[in-house]
């Protein structure tokens, strides 16, 4: 469990996993804290006072890439699960995940993700992320039906195939998850999306925070696609060709009349996605959502094609790159089941 500063969140986390119906003497807990200020660490290192299987690891990295590769470094389990500090994962979800590695022939497993908000703006926040709509990913989907993907969140993967990948980039702050998965399938290995594995993801609280956090993807997708051409998809293109549009028109606007003509349409239909995609979410979770949720689609939509497109004035001369930045190969001692 990478974390940074989740001092509101971190007691939760670490308890759902404690709570597990796995048996105990077979887990252990390694919480990987980035240097965290606001008492994060002193939360886990009480939580390790109490609870053997706890373990407090540094990563004076601090982003979640280093943490995860500080934490594998020290794990010693045959099964590695990847678990969020702002997350609350189901008490099976350990035992549900080894077992479809026993018996589905997978080396990859994880499951839907509810995304809830504790305040009116985190719950449509919530409603706008878990709409495939708003991100468009599988595993974002609660209904989502068992099947094959190409990520997932919180994935459990056995020791053999991550001593095959290697360790995760750290040059990547976001999207290490997508970039990790996507070296994992060029490898051959099937990544499980299974319908029986839950989990609750805490959403951001405030609009701004949401920006923010969708900029980021944005930004660091393009050092992914420069690393991984192939990995993209073509509705991760959209938002940034949406602003591409949108900026192009402005710019020809005074030298071009049907610049004009463009913008408006360009503006008018994505305005009545925006809003009918708003009225099926709202009419699935409640009609109080729908003043905010055009709101809260178009900001995961213009702060991912936003940052993309400023990945791509930053990155402009790293397209030759191919490498990523990796540590040192990633070794453990003694291991268990």
């Amino acid at each position: 469990m990478p974390v940074r500063n989740e001092a509101a969140f971190i007691e939760r986390s670490v308890g759902s996993v404690l709570a597990q119906d796995y048996p105990r003497d077979r887990m252990e807990v390694l919480v990987a804290d980035g240097s965290s200020q606001d008492g994060t660490a002193e939360t886990v290192a009480s939580l390790q006072e109490k609870h053997s299987l706890v373990k407090l690891v540094n990563n004076p990295g601090k982003i979640v890439a280093t943490g995860l590769n500080a934490a594998l470094r020290q794990a010693r389990g045959e099964v590695i699960v990847r678990v969020d500090g702002h997350c609350e994962i189901a008490t099976d979800y350990l035992s549900r995940c080894v077992s479809h590695l026993r018996n589905d022939k997978v080396e990859a497993v994880g499951g839907p993700i509810e995304t809830i908000g504790e305040s009116y703006v985190a719950r449509v926040i919530a409603t706008a992320m878990s709409s495939r709509f708003g991100v468009g990913s599988a595993f974002r989907v609660a209904n989502s039906a068992t099947q094959f993907t190409d990520t997932v969140a919180f994935p459990a993967y056995t020791r053999a195939v991550i001593d095959r990948a290697g360790p995760f980039d750290e040059e990547l702050v976001r999207n290490q998850d997508d970039e990790y998965n996507y070296r994992l399938r060029k490898l051959g290995v099937k990544i499980l999306l299974a319908d029986d594995v839950r989990s609750r993801y805490y959403s951001r609280a405030t609009l701004p925070r949401l920006w923010r956090q969708y900029f980021q993807y944005g930004y660091w997708k393009v050092r992914v696609l420069q690393k991984h051409p192939r990995q993209m998809q073509m509705r991760q293109f959209m938002p940034p060709l949406l602003i591409a549009v949108l900026l192009a028109t402005l710019v020809l606007l005074p030298l071009l009349s049907v610049a004009g003509y463009l913008l408006a349409a360009t503006v008018a239909v994505y305005s009545l996605a925006v809003l009918g995609a708003g009225v099926l979410a709202a009419r699935k979770h409640g009609w109080k959502f729908m003043a905010l949720l055009p709101i809260a689609f178009a900001i995961l939509h213009l702060a991912y094609g936003s940052g993309f497109l400023i990945g791509l004035l930053k990155f402009w001369n790293r397209w030759g790159e191919a490498d990523s930045k990796f540590p040192a190969p990633v070794t453990i001692g003694d291991r268990r089941a």
